[in-house]
């Protein structure tokens, strides 16, 4: 409602006379003003609020350009290789792609699951080459069983999946930092493999086993296929059970989860050894891949596997994260790796690279997340 002049200003105006009274009603003329001001400030809290939707609306389109960045740096960097190199997308070099890469993400798969949690394991190397020696001891001295590589196959597996027990075990009840925790089996594992082999690979595995590695089912490798099997078992674990959501809320803020009725321990013991269980799977894929199981092997693949998972755009904070980020993060750093190769590009570069792309893919997430804190 528009103020009004207040009659007893007219009134002062016409008994003190014209210089008094104008005096008065230009001073009521300036509260009119002042009040129309007040009365108008309901016209500046639209602008207010667009000002607030646009900044909203810029930092929800900042939060989905970073997070589908590594999807365009991927699709940008295979389309100029495919524009650039007709090797790289022959289907066959493609394919290669692929089978080359499933062991890794097969680990990836087990990693992004602990780092979600709010943890990792730098174990997964030894882990896996655990699985591999211990295939390869039930091939040679249980041979005459009849019931082919399953037998070798199951002990790798559940051997590694024990082997990951153990570092749930010590993390969720003991308390021991993932990271101490993780190194010292790690090397504890690599010590016992060493032992127990004196030092020198397992030759002897059948030579049928090399199509679990290098083998195809049509035109799609027999690798790739583990892979997929392992990516749907890990996308049904996080999302469509009652311990996938756990795992989140664990990863969010652990006090949290205790409060809220969540067993942490017993979730943690779960992660670690769903993350040992990957290790095994791909321990049986190098297997497969060589026929032989080295001691030393597999020691680049806790750092691979993280470096695909943080790629992937997964927080090492933990709470939040997918299957599909390692699964674009191995691809990406698979794809660079070829493209490098294909060019000409000295292997020793290599690291370097993936270094540079793990810096970037890190330094993102990190401002990323301090703009969020400060708004």
């Amino acid at each position: 409602m528009p103020p009004t002049v207040d009659p007893a200003v007219l009134e002062a105006g016409g008994v003190l006379g014209p210089k008094f009274g104008s005096q008065l009603v230009n001073r009521n003329d300036e509260q009119l003003r002042t009040a129309g001001a007040k009365a108008g400030d309901g016209s500046r809290e639209p602008r207010l609020a667009g000002r607030r939707v646009g900044q909203a609306t810029w930092a929800t389109s900042a939060q989905l350009l970073y997070r589908y960045a590594m999807v365009a740096v991927f699709l940008l960097l295979f389309v100029v290789m495919a524009i650039a190199s007709p090797t790289f997308r022959d289907p066959q070099n493609l394919s290669n792609l692929l089978q080359q890469n499933s062991i890794i993400g097969i680990v990836a798969c087990g990693m992004v699951v602990m780092i979600i949690s709010g943890g990792f394991d730098l174990s997964v190397g030894a882990v896996g080459a655990m699985s591999a020696v211990s295939g390869a001891a039930v091939f040679i001295n249980l041979a005459s069983l009849p019931f082919g590589p399953f037998p070798a196959v199951i002990t790798a597996v559940v051997v590694a999946t024990l082997c990951g027990l153990i570092n749930g075990l010590l993390i969720g009840k003991v308390g021991i930092n993932p990271f101490v925790t993780t190194l010292g089996t790690q090397t504890a594992i690599r010590g016992v493999l060493l032992i127990i082999t004196d030092g020198r690979p397992i030759y002897g595995v059948p030579s049928y086993f090399n199509w679990v590695g290098l083998g195809r089912l049509g035109p799609i490798p027999v690798a790739v296929l583990m892979w997929a099997a392992v990516i749907v078992l890990t996308m049904f674990v996080l999302r469509s059970t009652r311990f996938g959501h756990y795992v989140y809320a664990v990863g969010g803020n652990k006090n949290a989860a205790r409060l809220a009725g969540i067993n942490v321990d017993r979730t943690l013991i779960g992660i670690y050894a769903f993350g040992g269980f990957c290790a095994g799977v791909a321990g049986v894929l190098a297997l497969g891949t060589t026929l032989v199981a080295q001691p030393t092997a597999a020691e680049t693949w806790p750092l691979t596997a993280i470096a695909a998972v943080v790629v992937g755009g997964v927080p090492l904070a933990g709470g939040s994260g997918g299957v599909w980020a390692a699964v674009l993060g191995t691809l990406l750093l698979g794809t660079v790796s070829n493209a490098l190769n294909l060019l000409g590009v000295s292997p020793f570069w290599q690291p370097a690279v993936t270094g540079l792309v793990i810096l970037i893919a890190v330094g993102l997430d990190s401002y990323q997340r301090k703009r969020r804190a400060t708004e």
